[in-house]
């Protein structure tokens, strides 16, 4: 197969990585492969694995665990009442939970009823959501008891999946699996991206789509039923996607990673050596952090294969401490470039130490996909030189949920195409094509960027910022603090002055949190190039004039001043209010535990995580830290204690709403 037609270097140097020597302690060549058939959906692969191994454990949840007898069973059940519901092929499911088995029994329960899901984070902000229900018509909507009071009014029909009054008992005959009416060609998801009209966008993914992703990366992974995987990101972020199914239908297990754990490097560290994770999929920026928490706490023993990297550009140079501790096949660190358009990943890439000094080199092609570097003229671009990364193949979504123009517009004809109908996706990124046959990711061409793994338009930040009534004009841009990790800045001109908290506050009820920037600067006019745009490079250099705290108060204890020049540090920001909230000052987060660490370094104490939350100033946090009781070895409480994982969620994404119950 050309993966290239290009030249025929890149033929000659598709990497076939079976000869890469196995070190994992059990002998896999031994365990029974199993083909994906490209003509089964998601649901009945994994029904075919219930089959094989109704015993094995599926799911583990705080020390929870659920077979995979179980887990069908409770998903038949569920499936049963969304066919009573209506739902069928194509029709759309919202589902709007924290990552827990609950939330693991309704994508099932969605795809055995035939529909598809439209996963939605729990820190989407009310508007948003409704959006989001409105225009995927969803015809359900999937939901614990605790969300109940956070969702504006929809037509979808809303059922509560804890509620045993919404579903009925697992003894019943409804626990059998269904007749199928979906197939491989029908909706498996609907993913929401940010837009740069404003408005997000509705990504249309089949099973095929999923299905083909994992069969086509088989032979360089050779996932197994010995494999234990982390549930890590949100459902609503493409990542997942191959974090579920890569564990449920090879028959491996799969960790659910509560909320505050994934917040606290040094906690989920435990949990991976703890549970024994083989396979550990992370944004670079999260296992950058995982990186310092295992400095800090200490090399364990880990059972990991994989570290496999995806959703953003990854930095080499930042892997050096990693491989100054590890070898480079235990585990074996991957770096995978993909878009949600093309389903999760599209390209692999193998690392060793020998790769600190490159550039973000994302390697060839997964086997059924194709990869172009294309000019502005949609000719091939020659080795070594820059141009828009265009990706072909099975891989491919429908397009866009109602949005045929924009589909068109992104999704064109197939110019190397042998099909009729073929297709590219015009990525928008950067790339060249290396001598060698690799690929070289060099980033943006439009005003899209990644931050922590989400993919966000610049232009529909812009867009909620410049409806507020204080606001003239705005401008977002992405940039790297003082340790090289990307945020977002706001350049705002304003009416009349506002305080920085008011504007995030109001942007928080907009866009989700990953979407609010973390700098705010204040401008009298916006800099201007030679024809009359705005000069977005010059303000990336320009005096920057942080907007001022509303009522500053000064620290005053000695506990308050050593919190203070430690916010101070990580925020790099000259000057902090002892009362001001750490998330209004821009605290998302990863600098929420980058906080977290140098708190409990620099003041010689455990602190539990939760304290952040539950104390958000250096006044309240300096009280809560001078008792007795402030602070102590909290890891293993954090993780056995789902009660703060609700509300501290719902403290941290939404403190203008009502805080729900634990």
């Amino acid at each position: 197969m050309e993966t290239y037609p290009i030249s025929s270097i890149q033929k000659d140097r598709l990497v076939h990585h079976l000869d890469a020597p196995d070190l994992c302690p059990d002998n896999r060549q031994a365990l029974t492969r199993i083909p994906f058939d490209a003509s089964s959906t998601l649901n009945a692969l994994f029904e075919e694995q219930v089959a094989r191994a109704p015993n094995s454990v599926a799911v583990t949840c705080e020390r929870l665990n659920v077979t995979y007898r179980e887990l069908n069973a409770r998903a038949n059940a569920l499936a049963h009442v969304l066919r009573g519901l209506g739902v069928g092929a194509e029709a759309i499911v919202g589902i709007y939970m924290e990552r827990s088995i609950d939330l693991i029994v309704a994508l099932l329960a969605t795809h055995k009823a035939g529909g598809a899901y439209l996963p939605i984070d729990p820190a989407c902000p009310r508007e948003r959501l409704g959006f989001m229900l409105e225009d995927a018509r969803a015809l359900v909507l999937l939901t614990q008891t605790s969300f109940i009071t956070d969702f504006p009014p929809t037509k979808a029909r809303v059922v509560c999946v804890d509620s045993p009054n919404q579903t009925p008992p697992p003894d019943k005959p409804c626990i059998e699996d269904l007749a199928p009416l979906a197939t491989p060609d029908h909706l498996a998801y609907v993913i929401y991206t940010s837009g740069t009209t404003g408005r997000p966008k509705g990504t249309l993914v089949t099973h095929r789509n999923v299905v083909r992703l994992l069969s086509a990366t088989d032979s360089w992974f050779r996932f197994s039923e010995q494999d234990v995987w982390t549930f890590f990101h949100s459902n609503a972020f493409d990542f997942s996607v191959w974090e579920i199914w890569g564990a449920l239908l090879f028959g491996g297990r799969l960790v659910v990673v509560p909320y505050l754990v994934s917040r606290s490097p040094e906690a989920f560290y435990q949990l991976v050596a703890t549970e024994r994770v083989t396979v550990l999929n992370q944004t670079p920026s999260a296992f950058y952090q995982l990186l310092q928490a295992e400095e800090t706490v200490g090399p364990k023993t880990l059972a990991l294969r994989y570290v496999i990297f995806g959703g953003e550009a990854l930095t080499m140079r930042n892997l050096r401490p990693w491989y100054e501790r590890h070898p480079d096949w235990q585990p074996k660190l991957v770096n995978m470039y993909g878009i949600t358009e093309t389903t999760v990943h599209v390209t692999y890439r193998p690392l060793s130490r020998e790769d600190l000094n490159s550039g973000s080199v994302v390697g060839e092609p997964i086997p059924d996909l194709q990869v172009y570097i294309l000019n502005e003229r949609h000719e091939l671009a020659t080795i070594g030189v820059a141009g828009e990364i265009y990706v072909g193949g099975p891989g491919l979504a429908r397009g866009y949920l109602h949005c045929p123009d924009l589909t068109a517009e992104r999704f064109i004809p197939d110019p190397f195409g042998a099909k009729p109908g073929a297709r590219l996706y015009r990525t928008g990124d950067l790339g060249r094509l290396l001598p060698g046959g690799e690929i070289e990711y060099l980033g943006r061409i439009d005003h899209q960027v990644k931050i922590r793994g989400f993919r966000i338009e610049l232009g529909e930040v812009e867009s909620s910022l410049c409806q507020h009534p204080s606001v003239r004009e705005a401008v977002v841009l992405a940039r790297e603090d003082a340790l090289g990790e990307k945020l977002l800045a706001a350049y705002v001109v304003l009416d009349q002055p506002i305080a920085r908290s008011e504007l995030r506050n109001y942007l928080k009820r907009q866009v989700p949190e990953y979407m609010v920037p973390t700098v705010f600067v204040i401008l009298d006019k916006m800099p201007l190039t030679s024809n009359g745009k705005v000069d977005r490079k010059a303000l990336s250099t320009h005096d920057q004039q942080p907007m001022p705290s509303q009522n500053y108060v000064p620290p005053q204890t000695d506990m308050e001043l050593t919190i203070a020049r430690i916010v101070q540090k990580v925020l790099f920001v000259e000057q902090v209010s002892a009362e001001e909230n750490f998330f209004d000052l821009g605290v998302h987060s990863l600098l929420l535990a980058r906080l977290h660490q140098r708190l409990c370094n620099e003041l010689d104490q455990q602190i539990p995580i939760v304290s952040l939350f539950e104390h958000p100033s250096i006044r309240l946090l300096a009280r809560h830290l001078s008792q007795p009781s402030g602070g102590f070895n909290g890891v293993s409480k954090i993780q056995n204690r789902a009660q703060w994982q609700r509300g501290a969620l719902a403290r941290f994404h939404r403190p203008a709403r009502r805080t729900r119950q634990a």
